[in-house]
């Protein structure tokens, strides 16, 4: 027997409280990514927000907020069993407390870490190069994370462009952080109509690919250092290495 959920944290969460009040499961995943296994009994399971609250708690006060952390960070990753490993790390979490994370050599707590270290790397990669464009009367930044990440960079843009209104996409799922100068929220956006950027914005763009440009030594270039610093997925998105304009 397997649990589905609707793909939120809370729903996942909704899971664990039935795993553990009302029948063991042997894996948790989204219903809109399950792949069905030949004999697998599935149920999907409504989120319930005060069970997923009375797990959150748990978590929180049983465990550790380090295993908070972990949880959700794992939580954002692109990895299909993803929700499998939450549900792993949690059983042995609840016997151990928070020397749960201390174990280095235990598979369950591996797993968890990798993917909260994936997540985290990501975050601190994108805070360095998400570019923002001046369109209209707000700012605008494209991205295409491996992870779903936005979210974690909402904070950090907020507190730096307090006095800005500014939108961060993703658009590989097509939903976004929206800011109106007060409050940010992450909703569902899918822009299909073409940004166009403003007078100043585009002659800021040409400076900083001069400027870029002009600090690139060609007999001092390094490709795979380059790469490594900004990973060749995200540049697409970066005015850096982008040659339309």
């Amino acid at each position: 027997m397997v649990y589905l959920h609707d793909g939120t944290f809370n729903g996942l969460l909704t899971c664990i409280y039935e795993h553990y009040y009302t029948k063991k499961v042997s894996g948790i995943y989204w219903e809109d990514i399950y792949e069905m296994e030949l004999l697998e009994e599935e149920l999907y399971i409504p989120t319930d927000d005060i069970k997923a609250k009375k797990v959150y708690y748990a978590i929180w006060n049983k465990i550790s907020d380090e295993a908070m952390m972990n949880v959700y960070y794992t939580f954002l990753s692109n990895d299909y069993r993803k929700d499998y490993y939450i549900l792993k790390y949690l059983e042995l979490g609840f016997k151990m407390g928070y020397k749960i994370d201390n174990d280095h050599t235990n598979k369950d707590v591996i797993n968890v870490h990798k993917l909260s270290s994936q997540v985290s790397k990501e975050r601190h990669r994108l805070l360095g190069i998400l570019r923002f464009q001046e369109v209209g009367h707000g700012l605008y930044a494209p991205v295409t994370p491996d992870n779903d990440v936005i979210e974690l960079l909402a904070e950090h843009f907020v507190d730096r462009l307090k006095n800005e209104q500014f939108i961060i996409h993703d658009k590989k799922r097509k939903k976004a952080v929206i800011y109106n100068k007060k409050e940010w929220i992450v909703a569902d956006f899918d822009l299909q109509e073409k940004i166009f950027i403003s007078k100043k914005e585009k002659k800021f763009q040409e400076m900083w690919k001069g400027y870029f440009e002009h600090i690139s030594i060609k007999e001092r270039k390094n490709l795979r250092l380059q790469r490594q610093f900004v990973p060749t997925r995200y540049r697409k998105n970066m005015v850096e290495f982008n040659n339309n304009h």
